[in-house]
């Protein structure tokens, strides 16, 4: 039985598309992408965009921008694309001008300068907020050949569990939370050789 909280969706129906989530299959050793779960963003004929959601980095917010005076802004990273940007994504909605909705909860990007005086201003919740450094990047048709090469599960996933993903474990708990199977690929070794 799946869970609330994540969905198994049909490639062959059509069904990947921004707001949707790429589990790794278990097998993939691509170290950028390795045991990762990926928020999609944008997919259209130009091609896909997307941020990994477990890649938690060893800095927080501050230590790469001095003008965020909260200290406890975790940073991650979005994949091997753009390392020199910084990206976002939020459940704040309107409060950030220019936002794009993504889902009925989550939005990527806005105004930056709007979100660092909220943030400044202690008017939001950090949990409201995530920040990544880098992006995953498909060019046009790229995502559905690898989609068809099956090195990715396509999921839904419920918008407060997008945002709480942090670490390996999320990559477990997406793929045990989707039952059956996935369950089992939940806890293939990272290292076929060490079991």
């Amino acid at each position: 039985m799946e869970s609330d909280f994540f969905k198994r969706v049909d490639f062959q129906r059509g069904e990947l598309g921004a707001g949707k989530v790429l589990i790794s299959e278990p097998f993939m050793f691509d170290f950028n992408f390795k045991r990762t779960v990926i928020f999609l963003v944008e997919h259209n004929d130009d091609g896909s965009l997307g941020f990994i959601l477990n890649r938690h980095t060893d800095y927080k917010l501050h230590d790469i921008m001095p003008e965020i005076t909260n200290p406890n802004i975790d940073l991650f990273f979005g994949g091997p694309v753009g390392k020199e940007s910084l990206f976002f994504i939020h459940t704040l909605g309107e409060l950030i001008p220019g936002s794009l909705k993504i889902t009925d909860g989550i939005y990527w990007s806005g105004d930056f300068e709007t979100l660092k005086t909220m943030i400044n201003l202690n008017q939001i919740d950090v949990s409201e907020v995530k920040f990544f450094v880098g992006y995953s990047g498909w060019s046009p048709n790229q995502l559905n050949f690898e989609m068809e090469e099956k090195s990715w599960i396509l999921a839904k996933m419920r918008d407060e569990i997008i945002m709480k993903g942090k670490d390996k474990k999320f990559w477990k708990a997406a793929l045990r939370g989707m039952g059956g199977e996935y369950k089992v690929l939940a806890n293939f070794p990272e290292n076929p050789s060490e079991n």
